[in-house]
């Protein structure tokens, strides 16, 4: 793959901008719903977890195995929270997409699978990837079924694979899509897309 460079990506209904400082205000607007913390490592509520977390996206993004997006909703501007590139593998083609979270009000919308759309395009079609793994907690069903949702397909879990913040071990389902799969991937989404516009 070649370098991979902060990129803006646009769709209809989302942009994904590399994430700047200027997007903490409007991250930590989105942060309210208690559900969204209930799987990441960080809970971004508070404000200096925020500012932990941005440096050290800022810091993997600037080692070039992670590129943090803020996720914009285009129709008001409104930052609407995070996904990003990371473990990325220029020399074996693959990365994953992860870190992904969004204010409650936009689930079940067009937000997800138009910016898994945007990423995964721009990581087969523009960077030539051969695989993009996604991966989530044992227990989070809904981050489950988005994936599956995709066109993902399921690998297999890593037992006691992290720690969460209150102490539990968690175990992480591995899904991924990969080049050969990429355009039925993308046929799906285009249709689940072009069904939210109608």
């Amino acid at each position: 793959m070649p370098p991979l460079v902060p990129i803006a990506l646009e769709g209809t209904h989302v942009r994904l901008e590399p994430l700047l400082h200027d997007h903490a205000r409007g991250l930590h607007a989105a942060t309210e719903d208690d559900e969204l913390w209930s799987w990441l490592s960080y809970d971004l509520r508070d404000p200096a977890m925020l500012e932990r977390w941005m440096k050290d996206a800022f810091d993997a993004r600037d080692r070039g195995t992670e590129m943090p997006f803020a996720v914009i909703l285009r129709t008001s501007g409104d930052v609407i929270g995070s996904t990003r590139y990371l473990d990325i593998r220029s020399t074996f083609k693959g990365l994953e997409i992860g870190w992904t979270w969004y204010r409650r009000d936009t689930w079940g919308g067009p937000v997800n699978p138009e910016c898994k759309y945007l990423l995964l395009r721009h990581a087969f079609e523009v960077w030539g990837a051969i695989r993009v793994c996604l991966k989530t907690d044992i227990k989070n069903l809904h981050s489950q079924n988005a994936i599956k949702k995709l066109g993902a397909k399921y690998e297999g879990t890593l037992r006691n694979h992290y720690i969460r913040r209150d102490g539990t071990y968690r175990d992480s389902v591995y899904f991924s899509i990969i080049d050969t799969e990429w355009p039925a991937v993308k046929r799906g989404l285009e249709e689940r897309l072009a069904e939210v516009g109608r």
